[in-house]
């Protein structure tokens, strides 16, 4: 899990991704998006990365049992483009997310998110 937050979306680093992720990944977005396989879940990262280029996942807690882990976050950074249909001015947003995944022979093959989106659209322009 640290590896995937570390280095998959805080470092944008697309190795980690071919490692981390089995070859059919399914991720269901906070944003609402379904993606399928480790280049739908790079697009779905990349988009968000577009719109806060700092963007940083912070875990704050991990719970896991055989085969799967559950994660709690705090995401953060500076809005620059498009989040959520608001272009962004550069200022700071925050919000907290939970994270479900599904693990086997070594990686991810599934992650389900909840993201207090809410909170977020109370910190975009309008």
């Amino acid at each position: 899990m640290s590896r995937f937050y570390d280095e998959a979306w805080n470092r944008w680093d697309d190795a980690a991704v071919d490692e981390l992720l089995a070859a059919e990944f399914t991720f269901r977005g906070s944003l609402g998006d379904e993606v399928i396989g480790r280049d739908g879940w790079r697009e779905y990262r990349d988009r968000l990365r577009r719109a806060v280029p700092d963007l940083h996942n912070e875990i704050i807690e991990l719970i896991s049992g055989p085969g799967q882990v559950a994660a709690r976050l705090r995401y953060f950074g500076h809005q620059h483009g498009v989040l959520l249909g608001r272009l962004g001015w550069e200022q700071p947003i925050e919000w907290a997310g939970a994270t479900f995944f599904r693990c086997a022979a070594g990686q991810l093959t599934s992650a389900w998110v909840l993201g207090d989106l809410d909170a977020l659209r109370r910190q975009l322009a309008p």
